[in-house]
């Protein structure tokens, strides 16, 4: 008797796949390596998985279906061999943003409490240290640095990088800025839901050209929502800076955005506490200062509690607010309160060091997981 492949595979055909119920030919789970040396016969089935529950049934079946349509004086008993797909190979994780070497997320627990004003001259003199910075307004219903910055109604342009359409930052004060205010009409509500929200973010940062930076600081809503999730899901975020003032309703709120970057699911390190506002300087007295808010022992005791430095105490000037109205945030400048967000920026710089000496990596964060 000759054996041919075409006689082995009419005698397959006879053999059915639990699964489906079709033959194991048609579902082309025989492979092309079929091999004949006299009457000795030897092929490898192909089987979806290593733990398909059907791999000895399907086997035996086609040896008997071989012994049985050809005869039994085939030798193909123990020949058949078992294949399953190799696991496809994983991809290299691409960062978001190649090239950005730090995030840096600037929250608070609660509004009011000059977290964007931290933002805005946090980004400004980290710029005037020689660091190359960018900014975003993530703070989707209620932007600021459009008027902070003096680029309300400035036009955004396109261009293409790889193939790609990116977004071009505004540039202003040696920062790279997009803020959500620059594409939607200022005099109007932000009426979205969450999922509107939050895709707006990701564009944001998915589809511009941020480039190479030092620093990426993220200007962050107030409170905690499915944005700050949106936020750590797409990137991966170095460390979070918190504001607060030193009252007491803004500290309980505080701990809350304290204990949100470090509940398990996120696991962002907190760099450290801004204590805003925290006394009020009159203009023309410098050297005095009342603590209308509170005095300093209320922050250092939460900082205690939570184990995480305060990173700089800014005080409260009626200049701060004229500059953010002016569009020029008062860090330009080389007043006392410039000097003290310009220490500020010392302080990040040692903490985010710190952060990367002693913790892998970032990468952005799978809050799916249990």
């Amino acid at each position: 008797m000759t054996l041919y492949p075409k006689l082995i595979l009419d005698a397959l055909r006879n053999v059915r796949y639990p699964g489906t119920g079709k033959n194991i030919v048609e579902m082309e789970m025989v492979e092309d390596d079929m091999r004949i040396d006299g009457n000795k016969v030897s092929f490898s089935l192909v089987f979806p998985k290593s733990t398909d529950p059907f791999i000895k049934s399907v086997v035996k079946a086609a040896e008997q279906a071989i012994l049985t349509y050809i005869g039994p004086d085939v030798d193909i008993i123990g020949n058949i061999a078992v294949k399953t797909p190799a696991a496809p190979v994983a991809e290299a994780h691409t960062p978001v943003l190649p090239g950005v070497k730090n995030i840096i997320a600037v929250s608070s627990g609660k509004g009011g409490v000059g977290k964007s004003t931290v933002a805005a001259n946090l980004a400004v003199a980290l710029a005037r240290e020689g660091y190359k910075v960018g900014l975003l307004d993530a703070d989707i219903f209620g932007p600021s640095m459009p008027k902070m910055f003096g680029i309300e109604g400035e036009q955004l342009y396109i261009h293409e990088v790889d193939g790609h359409n990116l977004i071009i930052p505004v540039e202003r004060f040696g920062v790279k800025l997009l803020s959500i205010g620059l594409v939607i009409d200022p005099d109007k509500a932000a009426l979205w839901r969450g999922a509107m929200a939050s895709n707006a973010l990701k564009q944001l940062i998915e589809q511009a050209d941020w480039g190479e930076l030092d620093y990426f600081l993220i200007d962050m809503p107030p409170g905690t929502s499915d944005i700050h999730l949106t936020l750590v899901q797409t990137i991966g975020i170095t460390g979070a800076i918190v504001v607060t003032t030193p009252q007491q309703v803004a500290l309980a709120d505080a701990r809350k955005g304290v204990a949100m970057f470090r509940e398990p699911k996120i696991n962002v390190p907190v760099l450290g506490i801004v204590d805003n506002m925290a006394w009020f300087t009159p203009e023309k007295h410098p050297d005095e200062r009342y603590y209308i808010f509170g005095n300093d022992e209320s922050v250092d005791n939460m900082a205690a509690v939570y184990d995480v430095p305060i990173l700089a105490r800014i005080p409260l000037v009626a200049s701060v607010g004229d500059h953010n109205d002016a569009g020029a945030p008062i860090a330009l400048g080389d007043t006392a309160t410039a000097f003290a967000f310009a220490h500020l920026a010392h302080e990040v710089i040692d903490a985010v060091d710190r952060r990367n000496r002693s913790l892998p990596p970032t990468s952005k964060v799978d809050v799916s997981k249990k």
